[in-house]
């Protein structure tokens, strides 16, 4: 039989990504045509490889809290940008995106995600709770009036945004919530009141009855034992949960791929899809080990370095082949595009802030849409009029004698494709 594979369907490590269909060419009178000419080509990932979106909101035309423009050769970002990635994270910090009591910033993030959606992107919200960035009218207020606000704003931004956003960290950073002392905020007192479980069991259980289609994340930066025991906790209590996400900010340096492995190890006994949801390696000097709280370390200036960018595009490398080849992750997101909008000022954008890509970002793409991809490849069908199509689990356009067209509708995977000469089919799903 002939077969049309992508470069790394074979190696043994993402053998759990690997999917295969078979086509079959077919004349008018339904008899194969043998040595028919035959392009495959993949046009999605099934994996979710993503970055933050506000990055480029300004592009969309919609403009952000920096204003238009003051992100270099924003052309050749944006390019890079979905040259490589799937899934936007869109910031939804509720004391941002309403600052003033009753005037949420709906339709500007509505325009935001149509146009990722539109350039078929997937948009993740984040977050929907969450007690840094709490807005500060809700000070004052009685536990109940607090609980009721978030109610209020958790559904009528998921409502709001059905169909454009369907996935969410419902909740974020709750190990720490009801300790947290750096600012007041009403969300640390009512957790502190009805306590961990319960305050995840708001986010969701309001979420989900806004738009019971969502996917809904537990999200967190603290990898310990405290955040499995919560996790343990929360499933116990009854609470229905879509996805674990993993925070992996190395801005002291990168865990290493066996630390990263234990991590995905641990947190994937629960059998819950794993999210890696904020991804970020810097590629300049390393932020002091001492440092506890990243958000403490401020410096005025924090250069990429040549031989930074060099440890970071190795790094990188590491990070991604060691999360893709476990079977528990469903998606990994960068945590900055460039290093002109990249968090705490560090160099941990995949460009640098002339918009030029590092060595990093060259060698995702090289993994992303190179080993990982299926670009349109040519070939024979054999004396059958059949050939194998395998690849990285996700969408392909498949075509006899024409070129591919765009993704449409799916398939079962697996099936048997038939297609006549001239004729081309874009619903082929591997995975």
């Amino acid at each position: 039989m002939s077969v049309v594979a992508a470069t790394a369907a074979t190696d043994p490590r993402y053998a759990h990504r690997v999917g295969q269909a078979r086509v079959r060419v077919l004349d008018p009178a339904g008899r194969p045509r043998a040595g028919e000419l035959v392009t495959v080509a993949q046009k999605a990932h099934a994996f979710g490889f993503g970055c933050t979106g506000a990055d480029l909101l300004h592009l969309a035309g919609v403009g952000d809290e920096r204003g238009p423009g003051e992100e270099p050769a924003a052309a050749a970002v944006v390019a890079q940008w979905l040259g490589l990635f799937d899934t936007a994270t869109l910031p939804f910090y509720w004391a941002r995106f309403e600052p003033v009591e009753g005037r949420p910033d709906t339709d500007r993030m509505l325009r935001a995600a149509r146009w990722f959606v539109e350039r078929g992107v997937t948009v993740k919200g984040h977050p929907l709770v969450w007690h840094t960035l709490a807005p500060s009218w809700l000070l004052g207020r009685s536990d109940g009036e607090v609980e009721d606000a978030i109610r209020a704003r958790i559904t009528r931004d998921v409502t709001a945004f059905a169909g454009l956003v369907d996935l969410w960290d419902a909740i974020n950073e709750v190990v720490i919530l009801p300790v947290f002392d750096k600012e007041d905020n009403a969300v640390t007192r009512l957790a502190q009141s009805r306590g961990r479980v319960e305050t995840v069991r708001l986010a969701f259980d309001t979420a989900r009855a806004a738009n019971p289609a969502a996917r809904l994340v537990l999200n967190d930066f603290d990898l310990s034992e405290d955040y499995e025991h919560l996790v343990e906790d929360c499933l116990e209590a009854g609470i229905r949960i879509d996805a674990l996400g993993l925070q992996t900010h190395m801005h002291q340096g990168f865990r290493g791929a066996d630390a990263i492995q234990q991590i995905l190890d641990r947190f994937g006994r629960f059998g819950l899809p794993l999210q890696l949801t904020e991804t970020s390696l810097v590629s300049g000097e390393l932020m002091p080990p001492e440092i506890v709280d990243l958000n403490d370390f401020q410096v005025d200036d924090w250069p990429s370095t040549p031989q930074g960018e060099e440890r970071q595009r190795d790094e990188v490398v590491a990070h991604y082949e060691t999360v893709v080849a476990h079977p528990a992750v469903e998606s990994l997101t960068y945590w900055g595009m460039t290093d002109a909008t990249a968090w705490l000022g560090a160099p941990s954008g995949l460009v640098r802030r002339d918009g030029t890509p590092k060595p990093a970002y060259d060698a995702l793409r090289g993994l992303v849409r190179g080993q990982w991809w299926l670009p349109p490849t040519t070939v024979r069908t054999d004396d059958d009029g059949t050939l194998e199509v395998r690849g990285f689990a996700g969408r392909y356009a498949v075509s006899a004698g024409v070129a591919p067209e765009a993704a449409g509708p799916l398939a079962p995977a697996g099936a048997t494709l038939e297609v006549a000469p001239g004729e081309s089919r874009a619903d082929v799903v591997l995975g």
